[in-house]
């Protein structure tokens, strides 16, 4: 069934999802989920059990004169908490957001002069009052293919020329199989590209991240390493799944997901710890990550503290800042649920979904100004508008 529309709220963004498998069903549901509008953008958040061919025809029958981006997901983060294979909407309406785009395509071949060339365009159509207040009336979104081995080079390049604009987003996912994912843009189905959204906004917003580890005194070297494809063959210089294993007291036969996701590898940039996550142990006992590695990278196995604490703190803050939350876009890794599984925990996450209004997908990486993430939730919150 559709989710009924509690997130609109006074900042007027509107919310619906359907767990249907039927796409037909799924879309009317969605259709009669989302109101009347009229709506200036639409977000589409899809499992990949649905083909994305099918579902771009049907969102362009059932929203004709809407313009619609989205991506393939890892999970979906809904009004009543998470899915893992439904189809999530997030409408922006005409009043209070002006919604610019741009595809970045073919970003395995990315280069910087390409990035700085879609901002400035994207710049250029901002309103005279928004373009003198960029950092409190503007700020960035990011979709991008979770399996093209380029974020951080994307994020970064982008980065660096929205200046003092915040950017927040992330990896299109495919569950867990790690095969394929799409991103839907302008009538088109795309992968190996990114989605930028640079965003004016009449409400209040704040951009923020909360993850939940820290750091043991165990030390994991790369002496061996395929950085194109982010593989690890060796640490330490011996087998890296047999390594990893033994650092975390683990067999390699029982290595997976949810190890992983319990036992993060982190490293330290600039005083501060970031996650290097493990995708999938391969048959030759190698390891492939989500984000970006290289021989002698300095990996820390980190273990999690409490998701639950964690994300309540920051989210609380976020909260007071703005004086209460209408609604969140969040994007959430998703060996954070496995996690939360592991610990069972899923049912009190789902809770602080629906307290903290938080809606999205379950990623393969995020997005956090010029940094490509993995086992952190990044989001953007709005407030109510105040004049």
């Amino acid at each position: 069934m559709a989710e009924p529309n509690p997130r609109a709220g006074s900042c007027g963004i509107r919310v619906a999802s359907s767990n249907s498998q039927a796409l037909a069903d799924a879309i009317s549901e969605l259709k009669r989920g989302l109101g009347a509008g009229p709506f200036q953008h639409i977000l589409a958040f899809f499992s990949g059990g649905h083909d994305p061919y099918a579902l771009r025809d049907a969102l362009m029958w059932a929203f004709p004169h809407v313009p619609v981006s989205g991506c393939s997901t890892a999970g979906e983060i809904s009004p009543s908490g998470m899915t893992e294979h439904g189809i999530l909407l997030v409408a922006f309406p005409n009043e209070g957001f002006r919604v610019h785009t741009a595809l970045i395509d073919g970003i395995e071949e990315f280069a910087v002069e390409r990035a700085s060339e879609t901002v400035r365009r994207l710049k250029s159509q901002l309103r005279p009052d928004a373009e003198r207040a960029r950092g409190e009336r503007v700020f960035a979104l990011m979709l991008i293919d979770g399996l093209s081995n380029a974020e951080e080079a994307v994020v970064a390049a982008v980065h660096w020329a929205i200046d003092e604009v915040q950017l927040v987003g992330g990896s299109a996912g495919d569950g867990l199989a790690f095969q394929k994912t799409s991103l839907l843009y302008g009538g088109s189905i795309v992968n190996s590209a990114a989605i930028l959204l640079m965003i004016e906004s009449d409400y209040p917003f704040r951009v923020f991240k909360t993850q939940n580890f820290e750091p043991t005194p165990i030390k994991l070297v790369v002496t061996a390493a395929d950085s194109e494809n982010r593989i690890v063959h060796e640490l330490n210089a011996g087998p890296a799944a047999l390594e990893y294993a033994s650092a975390i007291g683990l067999m390699p036969a029982d290595l997976g997901p949810f190890s992983f996701a319990s036992h993060p590898l982190v490293v330290k940039v600039g005083g501060d710890y970031y996650c290097r996550s493990i995708r999938n142990m391969n048959p030759d006992g190698s390891l492939s990550f989500f984000c970006a590695i290289d021989e002698g990278l300095v990996f820390t196995v980190a273990r999690p503290k409490d998701i639950l604490a964690a994300m309540e703190t920051v989210l609380g803050d976020v909260e007071r800042a703005l004086g209460g939350i209408e609604l969140v876009l969040g994007f959430d890794c998703v060996l954070r649920r496995l996690d939360a599984e592991t610990h069972q925990k899923r049912g009190q996450l789902g809770d602080l979904y629906r307290r903290f209004k938080i809606v999205g997908f379950h990623t393969y990486g995020e997005q956090y100004n010029a940094m490509h993430l993995n086992q952190t939730l990044t989001g953007i919150a709005f407030g109510q508008r105040t004049s």
